[in-house]
């Protein structure tokens, strides 16, 4: 493995170990740091197996992804809660709740943007990793999507991202984490940007289960290292929200594999629209 992932490695283990040891200012900011060596973990891990990523020598590219996964957070924090920042130290929202936040607002920002900008590459290096080792040999019949079907998923894209704005309910979490799926996948598949569906089209179904399982992965993880952290999120939900594994109501487990789709989706369009025309270096 390369330097930067024994570097986080450490920086996992160290981080766990003063957690549990009562340091307040970890708990406080577990959840950046313990991200932050995942991150450099898995890009080792892809560096060693692929050849390239994004601390060896796609730098730009992962300056990017991080940037588009700041915003793109931003964007699941006005669905969740237009009031987001208002003052206070229990942060109401439909569907997920900060505790225990930093008192100081530029030092909470900084928090929410660092904890953020994890998210987009630890689903995409983790995806690398299991497309790279798990998945490489995954083929299926050749499939392209009818113009038909691509015009139905982005009319249903289109309502799923509007409706949960238009009407403010609970009930309707699922469409947060399909919406943007189901709008900008067939968009980049049609424009020809990096996509699932073109790679299905070729009969390569690599690209689709390494996504997916990296949902399953990263969702189990998030949750796994929230639990125990001091400054942390809960849920209220109104389908099943007191069956829970750690703090996610159970039924929400199968939203991270989606969500995996609609973060691959989202990145891809926004780097098509900055005029990015050749395939990305890492996923």
């Amino acid at each position: 493995m390369k330097r930067h992932g024994w570097v986080g490695l450490g920086v996992i283990v160290v981080a766990e170990a003063l957690l549990f040891a009562g340091a307040p200012i970890v708990g406080r900011w577990f959840t950046p740091l313990v991200w932050t060596g995942y991150v450099l973990v898995a890009d080792a891990l892809v560096a060693r197996l692929c050849g390239r990523s994004y601390l060896t020598t796609d730098r730009l590219e992962g300056v990017l992804v991080a940037l588009v996964s700041i915003a793109a957070w931003w964007l699941f924090e006005w669905y969740n809660a237009p009031r987001f920042w208002r003052g206070g130290d229990d942060l109401r929202g439909l569907w997920w709740q900060y505790h225990a936040m930093e008192p100081n607002l530029l030092l909470r920002r900084l928090g929410y943007d660092w904890a953020f900008a994890t998210i987009f590459p630890a689903l995409f290096l983790t995806a690398a990793v299991l497309r790279a080792r798990v998945f490489s040999w995954v083929r299926v019949a050749p499939w392209r999507p009818s113009p038909a079907c691509l015009q139905v998923a982005i009319a249903a894209g289109v309502v799923a991202v509007a409706l949960p704005l238009l009407v403010v309910s609970s009930w309707l979490v699922p469409l947060v984490w399909t919406g943007f799926a189901l709008l900008l996948e067939p968009i980049n598949h049609r424009r020809g940007r990096p996509s699932w569906l073109t790679a299905l089209a070729r009969g390569d179904a690599s690209l689709l289960c390494a996504l997916l399982s990296a949902g399953a992965i990263c969702g189990v993880l998030w949750e796994f290292w929230n639990y125990w952290a001091l400054t942390r999120w809960t849920y209220s939900v109104p389908y099943a929200g007191g069956v829970k594994i750690f703090e996610m109501p159970v039924l929400g487990y199968l939203g991270f594999p989606f969500f995996a789709l609609e973060c691959f989706a989202i990145y891809h369009w926004v780097r098509g629209l900055l005029g990015a025309t050749d395939a990305p270096g890492v996923v």
